[in-house]
């Protein structure tokens, strides 16, 4: 049975980063009730598992041993820098959730080698590469859908592995190039609160129209040697989807993405000037949403004007809410609106806050485009562009950017209700895309609408993983005919099942966005980051108060301990804890030690507030 044994009584951890000043007790549970092996369980150890074993033969196919990805090094929008490392993607996850510590040695391998490969490339026609596609290690200038995306890995290593030096000095470079300390890359207006341009990085702001080459990169042979991912099928259509390009003076809502660098930063250092630079700029961009009926313009000038030179325009420039362009291959039109970008950064400002003004600025935005739906054909259908005659775009689909975000973050009655149809989802109701179809399954089960999820959800990832290894082993191309994106689709890197249940998370994405959970575990054995081996977890509840969880050790010879954390960064704080066998027993911080007898388990509610620590990358021990 369960016995909760006071903080006086505790393991002592040290919680601070690289320091040993400070030292905190956290309470401990000894668990001893038997519960055989559940399959959920069983499940999640060979997910994690597999996923390991199939992380080691990508890479030994697809990088050599310097860590670089062999493939040909290329610049622009179709294929570039950010499409090499993204084929590492969800490998910090995996180990941050237990995963095998080769899979942390195989990437930071990669991402080392991958800051060396493309400082070393370099460009012969576009201006902005010509001395290397990376400076100081991070792209020179490109616009934040490619830079988030290629720094989607490396915003996560902070889970696993935060007393790394070179992460340090990267974290702060990097989050440094937007708070102006670096004179080469003056990227922010602090007059006007804006990233003056949509091209940004190491080297600083692009302030004059792009040009097709510019997104399209050097002259490349295309037809039966590549597969471009835009379809294209040769240079001459490369620099055809790129010829309209051109309007990425001033600000975009994509920019908010570089506060997960601040964000990084403020979590690592504790230094205040990243967390006021991350909530100046967030609220500059709240207060443009108000002051343009609720809708986030996509175009702010240089003067900081909603719609700049072009004044009332608020949905031009490229990615805007009016981007529509000619596909060259066949003329049609594509819609290429980015602004549900802006979304992480106000995610961002919460995480720090808890203030519901983020959330609310992006709840009104959804009301706003969903009010100028209308009736077509008989059915009503909803916009998801703006142009000069105004709304466009129609979609039977209801305009949803954020709308899973914001239920997660508040835990909102009202907020579930524009995820899920009303009366427990059985009315029939038009799809609610973007959100991903196995979230919204995720979110029934949490309702106790889909109990058969976590074994769906399990068995689905561990088959995913078995359909990529072989398409691996099938893969015929060599190096010189094969792009940074090509090997993307065959990452076996498979943790969406695992986020959802182990951690009761949304999986974060791949446009750089930090991590938001409600749990996550240590090894105190092995003092790191991730589950115990044999130790598994299912959180089948979250509200805005509480989380239950039930934790099971599948080894019938040997107790483990864990420590479960509240919050993804210890930013949640526990109050007491309850299961079958304890009634209520108070608790006094944001960690808790687990000790669960050979093969014994048992559900807990754990009560908390949320958003009520510090958000901090500290982990409860030092590694030193």
């Amino acid at each position: 049975m369960p016995r909760v044994r006071p903080a006086a009584y505790a393991l002592v951890i040290f919680f601070l980063i690289g320091s040993r000043q400070a030292a905190a007790e956290i309470d401990r549970i000894d668990i001893g009730t038997r519960l055989p092996p559940p399959y959920w369980a069983l499940l999640e150890r060979q997910l994690l598992a597999s996923n390991g074993a199939a992380c080691a033969e990508f890479y030994q196919r697809y990088f050599d041993e310097r860590g670089y990805l062999e493939c040909v090094e290329r610049w622009g929008g179709d294929d570039g820098p950010d499409d090499a490392i993204e084929n590492c993607n969800d490998w910090p996850l995996l180990h941050a959730l237990g995963g095998s510590n080769d899979v942390l040695k195989l990437y930071k391998r990669a991402w080392e080698g991958h800051l060396r490969q493309y400082t070393q490339a370099k460009t012969t026609e576009v201006p902005l590469a010509r001395d290397g596609m990376y400076y100081k290690e991070f792209p020179t200038s490109f616009d934040w859908v490619h830079n988030g995306e290629g720094l989607t890995v490396f915003n996560l290593q902070g889970l696993s592995d935060p007393l790394d030096l070179d992460f340090e000095k990267r974290v702060r470079r990097f989050a440094g190039f937007y708070l102006n300390e670096d004179p080469g890359a003056p990227n922010y207006d602090a007059e006007h609160k804006i990233i003056r341009s949509l091209f940004n990085g190491s080297r600083g702001p692009l302030l004059r129209p792009a040009t097709a080459l510019d997104w399209a990169g050097d002259p490349i042979e295309v037809k039966h040697r590549f597969r471009l991912g835009h379809g294209e099928e040769s240079y001459e259509q490369m620099l055809a989807h790129f010829k309209d390009y051109t309007d990425i003076v001033g600000d975009h809502p994509q920019n908010l993405a570089a506060t997960s660098l601040a964000l990084n930063a403020y979590m690592l250092t504790g230094e205040t000037k990243y967390r006021r630079w991350l909530l100046e700029y967030v609220d500059a961009w709240r207060q443009r949403m108000a002051a343009n009926d609720d809708l986030i313009p996509t175009k702010i000038g240089l003067d900081g004007r909603i719609g700049g030179a072009e004044e009332g325009r608020w949905y031009g420039g490229v990615y805007g809410w009016g981007f529509t362009v000619e596909v060259p291959q066949d003329g049609s039109l594509a819609h290429r609106n980015t602004h549900h970008w802006g979304l992480i950064g106000f995610v961002n400002a919460f995480l720090l806050t808890g203030d519901d003004v983020y959330l609310d600025a992006w709840r009104r935005q959804i009301d706003r485009v969903n009010a100028g739906g209308k009736e077509i054909g008989g059915r009503m259908c909803y916009p998801r562009m703006f142009g000069d005659q105004g709304w466009y775009d129609f979609q039977p689909a209801r305009y949803q950017h954020g709308a899973l975000e914001i239920w997660y973050l508040s835990m909102r009655q009202a907020d579930l209700a524009r995820l899920l149809p009303s009366g427990g989802g059985t009315r029939a109701e038009p799809p609610r895309r973007p959100t991903s179809p196995s979230s919204l399954q995720w979110v029934r089960y949490l309702q106790g609408q889909d109990p058969d999820y976590p074994q769906r959800a399990l068995l689905g990832d561990l088959d995913r993983i078995r359909d990529r290894v072989a398409s691996i082993r099938a893969d015929t191309t060599t190096p010189d005919t094969r792009l940074a994106d090509d090997p993307m689709h065959l990452n076996p890197a498979s943790v969406r099942s695992l986020v959802h249940l182990m951690w009761g998370g949304m999986h974060p994405g791949h446009q750089g966005n930090v991590l938001q959970c409600r749990l996550r575990y240590f090894d105190p054995a092995k003092r790191r980051a991730g589950m115990p081996d044999d130790v598994a977890a299912l959180v089948d509840r979250l509200t805005d108060d509480e989380v239950g969880v039930t934790l099971v050790n599948v080894n019938p010879l040997q107790a483990r301990e864990v420590i479960v954390q509240a919050g993804g960064y210890g930013e949640h704080q526990f109050i007491a804890v309850a299961s079958p066998e304890v009634d209520h027993a108070k608790l006094h911080g944001n960690r808790l030690l687990v000790r669960l007898a050979p093969g014994a388990g048992s559900r807990l509610v754990l009560k908390m507030r949320r958003y009520a620590n510090r958000p901090s990358l500290g982990q409860p021990f030092n590694r030193g």
